[in-house]
């Protein structure tokens, strides 16, 4: 397998920027779904989804077939929620932190606001590693292209 892109994306920033990587470098993709899912609208969105992770919790995820074993190299995407990662990518990295010991990891966040330098530091203390092999942080790239969205990603994909 090789490289493994593994996402969560509410709004669909996130898997905008996963097709786009995966476009660029082939890649497989696996999109995380909470068995419940998280309101998409108004101020429950907002409510729910920012406790949610505030909280620290680890929804129960959809099942999912991967062979971690056969990853190289992983590739994590998420929105960033109340300046941390989103609960099912939380889940995800709690249920396998012991299989991604040994992988390269690169991380790349979607925002509207601002967090995602200390969601990525959450990310690297729940795995215990030291860095990333890449990082990158996007600014609403599907509904608000730029330009500096574009040299982002030709920076990020370049290091992978």
């Amino acid at each position: 397998m090789g490289k493994l892109l593994v996402f969560y994306s509410l709004e669909g920033n996130t898997e905008y920027i996963a097709d786009r990587i995966c476009e660029k470098i082939g890649c497989d993709k696996l999109r995380l779904i909470p068995k419940k899912a998280y309101k998409d609208k108004g101020f429950a969105k907002f409510l729910w989804g920012g406790k949610s992770a505030v909280m620290a919790e680890t929804p129960e995820l959809e099942s999912y077939d991967v062979d971690l074993d056969k990853v190289d190299e992983l590739i994590i995407g998420f929105p960033v929620w109340a300046s941390t990662i989103t609960p099912p990518i939380r889940t995800f990295l709690t249920d396998n932190k012991d299989a991604l010991k040994e992988k390269k990891i690169a991380v790349y966040a979607c925002q509207a606001g601002n967090g995602a330098p200390k969601a990525m530091d959450k990310i690297r203390d729940l795995l215990g590693i030291d860095d990333f092999m890449a990082k990158a942080v996007f600014i609403d790239p599907k509904t608000r292209p730029s330009d500096e969205n574009e040299k982002v990603l030709e920076e990020f994909t370049d290091k992978l």
